[in-house]
């Protein structure tokens, strides 16, 4: 099984459990909180969330889960930039801490930059740690100029991760921001791993190379997907699954290996980038 190690923590699955779109529709909540328990049975011990997903909504899904069972999370949410002053960025941890029915985050995120001065969150985030209301910070959507900047400021190297866009249609961190992470011993938490509904999913699980490999593997392309993504060392993948069956194939892609060869065709198909991009986003 497929894991990766935070610094100062203990290895842990390379897939974890995304929550976007949770707890916006009540018919959906029990089922919702079925697949995040799951999950956790299942070894998925990483739980991504953001007081912007239905404006705590999510988080409010992730608390009733994770009742009588924190202990088997890795709880991650994240805060809105223009939460992220020096004492917003208290507050709004406090309400998240509230809706998930806990009293620590093992790693909070800024969800993307601001207006807020970096020092300025960055003294909230250490404030945080040392309330022991958080034990990790971290940040999401920062491009290589962003986080250049971020590692330069006082207190800045203590970032534990960047989480950003990356699939096999938006590989543009492999240019120069995902090998400065490694380079750095930082890992990166990949969000909307299969990529987000819509034309470019639905071209992504019917194009016929990935479907012949995948059919070949006995796997689906959603799992040849995530085993794409976690290929390399260092990347979790944070993939949403609001059902036990989506919830078990992707613990499932845990164990999957992909060949040279395989490696080779999907990057023929979905080449990597041989310029700077702008970070995608969404």
């Amino acid at each position: 099984m497929k894991t990766i190690t935070f610094p100062g923590e203990a290895a842990i699955p390379a897939i974890g459990q995304g929550t976007w779109y949770m707890g916006e529709n009540v018919a959906q909540r029990r089922q919702e909180i079925a697949a995040l328990q799951a999950g956790l049975e299942l070894g998925l011990k990483v739980i991504d969330t953001a007081e912007m997903y239905a404006e705590g909504g999510a988080e409010e899904v992730v608390g009733e889960a994770l009742r009588g069972r924190r202990n088997q999370a890795w709880l991650v949410s994240k805060v809105y930039p223009w939460n992220a002053g020096e004492v917003d960025a208290i507050e709004a941890c406090e309400r998240s801490l509230r809706r998930l029915q806990t009293d620590y985050l093992d790693l909070y995120l800024l969800h993307w930059r601001g207006n807020v001065p970096l020092e300025e969150t960055l003294r909230a985030m250490e404030s945080l740690q040392q309330q022991g209301k958080i034990r990790h910070w971290g940040v999401s959507n920062f491009d290589s100029a962003d986080m250049l900047e971020l590692w330069n400021e006082p207190g800045g190297k203590a970032c534990l991760t960047n989480q950003v866009l990356y699939h096999l249609a938006s590989r543009g961190i492999e240019y120069d921001l995902l090998p400065e992470c490694q380079r750095r011993g930082m890992p990166i938490m990949a969000y909307c791993p299969l990529a987000q509904a819509g034309r470019l999913r639905e071209a992504l699980f019917e194009n016929a190379h990935l479907q012949q490999i995948a059919q070949q593997k006995s796997i689906s392309v959603a799992q040849l997907m995530l085993a794409w993504i976690i290929r390399m060392e260092g990347i979790l993948a944070i993939p949403k699954a609001s059902s036990e069956d989506h919830v078990r194939q992707n613990a499932a892609a845990l164990s999957i290996h992909l060949s040279q060869e395989e490696l080779t065709i999907i990057d023929g198909v979905f080449p990597a980038p041989q310029s700077k991009t702008a970070l995608d986003i969404v």
